[in-house]
């Protein structure tokens, strides 16, 4: 049986998620743990230090399955590559090497945020579930079905969301092209107002008619994705009508 483990991103918990429930084809093995600190897992003791992180999460990423790391999630989840045992692949959506870039999101308007963020710490967190979904084909309607899933409460503590913008600031997957430990496949929406033109072009596969949130505006075609994925990790057999 394949097996996928999905990872949520920066101000999501794993409920994000519960959107790719019903399209999963038979044979598919899926959990969605959440990182400490989001939903009803306990903050780590240094929140922003990957030993840390690898510890608490070691049993929730099994070396047997594929990985799938979306936005801060597909970040982390690379950087944890050097800390623990390496799956059979992992899946980044959302994400270049670094969450930065001249060309998207860049190093100053992350520091922007982060100062908005420390004066008002729910009102940023709600800029920014709007701000990712601008991509979608309807962004009203994701947004919608977004807190539908998660809720208007924070998933997640200040601490927890303060380290995380420290994370998406700092980590840098770049030094790893080229050698990690198993395959790395990057998927972006091919409208993602978070990625750099650039980084987009550059992903191994570009969903059409989506942006930063493909679980919420493209289920169907991203679970049969990642579930080719899961089937043959080395050489993912994905066909064109599963991304346009």
């Amino acid at each position: 049986m394949s097996r996928l483990v999905l990872l949520s991103g920066w101000g999501c918990d794993a409920r994000i998620w519960q959107a790719l429930e019903g399209h999963w084809p038979p044979g598919v093995r899926v959990s969605a743990p959440d990182w400490p600190g989001y939903g009803s897992q306990p903050d780590c003791q240094e929140p922003t230090c990957l030993a840390d992180t690898a510890r608490v999460m070691a049993e929730a990423l099994p070396a047997d399955a594929v990985w799938v790391g979306w936005s801060l999630g597909g970040l982390l989840a690379e950087a944890l590559l050097d800390h623990l045992p390496a799956p059979r692949a992992l899946v980044v959506i959302g994400m270049g090497p670094r969450f930065c870039h001249p060309e998207g999101v860049g190093d100053e308007e992350l520091a922007t945020f982060r100062r908005a963020f420390r004066r008002d710490p729910e009102a940023t967190r709600a800029h920014f579930l709007r701000w990712q979904l601008r991509g979608e084909p309807s962004p009203r309607a994701a947004h919608r079905q977004l807190l539908a899933r998660i809720g208007q409460a924070p998933v997640a503590g200040l601490t927890t969301l303060a380290a995380g913008l420290d994370q998406l600031a700092r980590l840098d997957a770049g030094r790893q092209q080229g050698a990690a430990p198993c395959p790395v496949y990057r998927l972006a929406g091919e409208a993602d107002p978070l990625l750099a033109p650039a980084v987009r072009e550059a992903a191994d596969w570009r969903l059409a008619n989506a942006g930063h949130c493909p679980m919420l505006s493209q289920p169907v075609r991203l679970a049969a994705l990642l579930a080719a994925v899961a089937a043959t990790p080395a050489a993912p057999p994905i066909a064109p009508e599963a991304l346009s």
